[in-house]
């Protein structure tokens, strides 16, 4: 299993090269900013997407055991995905504000 998620990362990284190869107008120094911009958005919601299934199950599992407590894990539960979901809407920014200079 390592080696197949080395193989694709390194897959990844040979499919990105191109973007990064590119140069400015002016023939000046390329600037990494915006490719660096995306590449930590797709990161980010990646993470996002693992954490938000993880605290999900876990919420479930948790409710499954105690139902007494569901309204408790409940807001705990949204509480948490409202904070994950942070991270995926600051890197979006971050990737406008990247764009826009």
């Amino acid at each position: 299993m390592k080696r197949k998620l080395i193989m694709l990362g390194a897959g990844l990284l040979a499919a990105a090269s191109p973007m990064l190869a590119q140069t400015t107008a002016g023939g000046g120094a390329p600037d990494y900013r915006l490719p660096a911009a995306y590449i930590a958005m797709g990161i980010a919601s990646g993470l996002c997407g693992i954490g938000q299934g993880k605290a999900t199950a876990s919420a479930s599992e948790a409710m499954a055991r105690n139902p007494g407590a569901v309204a408790a894990i409940r807001f705990a539960l949204i509480l948490g995905l409202v904070l994950i979901e942070s991270l995926g809407l600051y890197t979006l920014v971050i990737t406008y504000v990247a764009k826009a200079s």
